[in-house]
């Protein structure tokens, strides 16, 4: 088995990657996927945590931009990011994978609080832990919680899964002359407003040298490599 680069992780899922091509809601059949993917990174013995987004049920931005309040359409967006990290619990328990899910919202009836002391006995024990409820304030993305979480946990690495190979220079879903990027530094992802992270999140990675790798999380074995080291996706450091 190949040494890990990456001994401790944490993994940023987008809700949108939840919901399949429906591109609403929770396709079962995603997660069970995405599940396979997650046991084998825990069975190789990487200490693993997972950010997930709520995009799938509602993005507070866009309903903010509709009309409605701010603060009321992020707390919204961060309920939707707790539904989701029940849905990979449930999927990851049935795959007799330890889970946790730790919400920055108390919520106890449905997972622990966020007690930074508690999740790193969670990672040091073997169990995999969800991160939910962003960083539990409005006006901060999930992206900017993933980074957060990352560092409180000492985390070697922040991994993006997404549905592209990495970071391009345009939309390659769009312009299929879109150049690939292999290789970013914080500054070039920032000022050229590269669609990695939001410049929160980013300036928070450059801030704790904490690396970011881009990847595409549809795959089989992408993370798992990526922490061993091979180069797949886009490492931006």
């Amino acid at each position: 088995m190949s040494e890990l680069l990456y001994p401790r992780a944490l993994v940023k899922i987008s809700g949108e990657s939840l919901a399949g091509e429906k591109g609403f809601g929770i396709e079962p059949r995603v997660v069970d996927k995405l599940t396979r993917e997650i046991s084998q990174v825990q069975e190789a013995g990487v200490s693993l945590g997972l950010v997930v987004g709520g995009g799938n049920i509602v993005r507070g931005a866009v309903a903010s931009e509709q009309g409605m309040d701010r603060v009321s359409a992020d707390y919204m967006g961060m309920l939707a990011t707790v539904i989701n990290a029940l849905a990979l619990q449930d999927a990851l328990e049935r795959a007799e994978v330890e889970t946790r899910v730790m919400t920055a919202i108390r919520m106890e009836e449905l997972a622990e609080p966020y007690i930074r002391r508690r999740a790193l006995r969670h990672l040091e024990k073997g169990r995999v832990v969800i991160f939910a409820g962003g960083t539990g304030n409005p006006y901060f993305s999930t992206d900017t919680a993933a980074v957060l979480r990352a560092i409180e946990m000492d985390a070697d690495v922040i991994l993006k899964a997404t549905k592209v190979d990495g970071v391009y220079s345009d939309d390659p879903m769009i312009n299929p002359d879109a150049e690939f990027l292999p290789d970013l530094t914080y500054r070039e992802v920032i000022n050229n407003e590269l669609q990695v992270m939001d410049a929160a999140a980013m300036s928070l990675c450059r801030e704790n040298d904490l690396p970011v790798i881009v990847l595409n999380v549809r795959n089989p074995g992408a993370i798992l490599s990526a922490l061993r080291g091979e180069r797949i996706g886009t490492l931006v450091t």
